[in-house]
C-alpha cells in the first residue's frame, strides 16, 4: 500500500474522543507503521485562546449540573447537527479549518467528535473531496454524529448500526469495528508481574477510575471501599484532576499502605493487568479497555446521555454491573478475598467477554478502508 495521510479530528469534551482518536492512531502505526498519522482537537488549535474557556465551561455544567447536560442530551437525541448550527460553528470557531486540511494533504479524515465532523461534512459539502469517516465513541448514536457526507461510520456494536439504520443510513456506509484501545490493551500480563512492575503489594486490588476529569465517588462509597482496606488493595486514579489527588494524599483515613493515589499515568494498561475489579463511570473508552482487559466492572455516577446509554449496554450484557448500593461492594470485595465466592459473582458477569471484542479490529479495518482504491483525497475547495 503507498503512504497514507491519516487526519483525525477530536475536541476535548470529555477526554475519550481524543483518547479514542490517539488509540485508533498508535493501532494504526503498529499493523502499518508507513501510514502517517495526525490527532488534532480541531477547535483548541485553531482558537487556543477561547477553546479552554469553552471547555471550562462545560466541564464545570457537568460537574455542577449533569441533569442539564442529560436534558440537552435526550432533547437533541434523533436531530443531526442542522445547517445553521454547522454555519454559526464555521464562522466563529473553524472558519480556517479548510486552510488546515489543505496543508495537511490528508487521504481520508475520521473524526471522533460530532462537532469536528459536523465541520468536515460542511466542507465536504462546500467542495471537500477527502473522505470523511465517522468514528462513533460511545455505545450509542446520538443523532449530531450523523450526517449525509459521511462516506462511512466506525461503530462500537451492532445495536448502534442498527440505530444508524433506523436513522436512514446505508448498510453499505457503516462498519461495525469497536471502539479503538492503545496497543498496550491489546494483551493481558499477568497480575503478578503487573502488581511487581507498579511496586504494590501482591493481594487482591480494586482500581477506582473517575474518568478524566478525576470524578469519584460518594462518600458512602469511599465509607465502604475504607471498611476494606486491611484485605483489599485500593488504587484511585484521579486523572488529570491534580487537585482531587492533593486532596486524597492529604485525608488521613486515606493514608495507608494498601491504598494508592495517582494522578494522570500513561500506564492505565498495567494497572488494570494488576486489577481484580475495576469501578470507574462508565465512560466509553474506559469501559472498552476494562472489556479488552477482561476485568470486572462496577458502574457509579453514570452523566446522563451517552454514559447512562454505555451503562445500560455492559450492564445488560453481562459485562460489568451498576453499582446501586453499596453492599454491592461488600459482595464483590468478599469475592476476591474469599475465593470459594469468586464463582459466585462471576455468574453476575459474562464469561465470554473477549470474543465479543477485538481490541485491535477498529485499526485493521481502517487499515482495509485505505487500501481501496476509492480512498483517493482530491483536495478541491470552495472557501467560505
Amino acid at each position: 500500500m503507498s503512504k497514507k495521510r491519516v487526519l483525525i479530528l477530536s475536541e476535548g469534551f470529555g477526554r475519550g474522543h481524543t483518547q479514542a482518536g490517539h488509540a485508533l492512531a498508535a493501532g494504526i502505526k503498529k499493523l502499518c507503521p508507513e501510514t502517517k498519522t495526525k490527532v488534532m482537537e480541531l477547535g483548541s488549535f485553531l482558537n487556543p485562546i477561547v477553546a479552554p474557556w469553552i471547555l471550562s465551561a462545560y466541564r464545570v455544567t457537568v460537574n455542577t449540573s449533569p441533569a442539564l447536560v442529560g436534558m440537552l442530551y435526550r432533547k437533541k437525541y434523533e436531530k443531526p447537527v442542522g445547517r445553521l448550527t454547522r454555519l454559526a460553528l464555521h464562522k466563529m470557531f473553524y472558519h480556517h479549518a479548510s486552510q488546515v486540511i489543505r496543508q495537511l494533504q490528508p487521504d481520508v479524515i475520521i473524526c471522533t467528535h460530532p462537532i469536528p465532523n459536523a465541520v468536515v461534512a460542511r466542507l465536504r459539502a462546500s467542495g471537500l473531496r477527502v473522505p470523511l469517516y465517522t468514528l462513533i465513541t460511545d455505545y450509542d448514536a446520538h443523532g449530531a454524529w450523523i450526517s449525509p457526507e459521511v462516506d462511512q461510520y466506525l461503530v462500537s456494536t451492532p445495536e448502534v448500526k442498527q440505530l444508524l439504520l433506523q436513522r436512514g443510513v446505508s448498510p453499505e456506509a457503516v462498519q461495525v469495528t469497536g471502539i479503538p484501545v492503545h496497543p498496550n490493551f491489546w494483551s493481558i500480563q499477568d497480575k503478578a508481574s503487573a502488581r511487581r512492575e507498579l511496586g504494590i503489594r501482591q493481594m487482591p486490588t480494586v482500581l477506582v477510575m473517575g474518568g478524566g476529569w478525576g470524578l469519584l465517588l460518594k462518600d458512602e462509597l469511599i465509607d465502604k471501599l475504607l471498611a476494606w482496606r486491611s484485605k483489599v488493595q485500593i488504587i484511585c486514579c484521579t486523572g488529570s484532576n491534580e487537585k482531587l489527588a492533593e486532596k486524597l494524599r492529604a485525608c488521613p483515613a486515606l493514608q495507608h499502605e494498601n491504598i494508592t493515589i495517582i494522578g494522570h499515568t500513561h500506564e492505565v494498561s498495567k494497572w488494570m493487568d494488576a486489577s481484580d475489579i475495576l469501578i470507574t463511570k462508565p465512560g466509553g473508552m474506559t469501559c472498552t479497555e476494562g472489556l479488552a482487559k477482561d476485568i470486572p466492572m462496577l458502574f457509579f455516577e453514570s452523566i446522563p446521555g451517552q454514559e447512562e446509554k454505555n451503562r445500560e449496554y455492559f450492564v445488560s450484557h453481562g459485562f460489568g454491573m451498576e453499582l446501586s448500593s453499596p453492599e454491592i461492594i461488600d459482595q464483590w470485595f468478599m469475592s476476591i478475598t474469599e475465593p470459594s465466592q469468586m464463582s459466585q459473582m462471576s455468574d453476575k458477569v459474562s464469561p465470554l467477554r473477549r470474543p465479543v471484542y477485538k481490541p485491535d479490529r477498529c485499526a485493521k479495518d481502517v487499515i482495509s478502508l485505505l487500501q481501496k482504491p476509492s480512498t483517493q483525497a482530491k483536495l478541491d475547495y470552495v472557501y467560505l
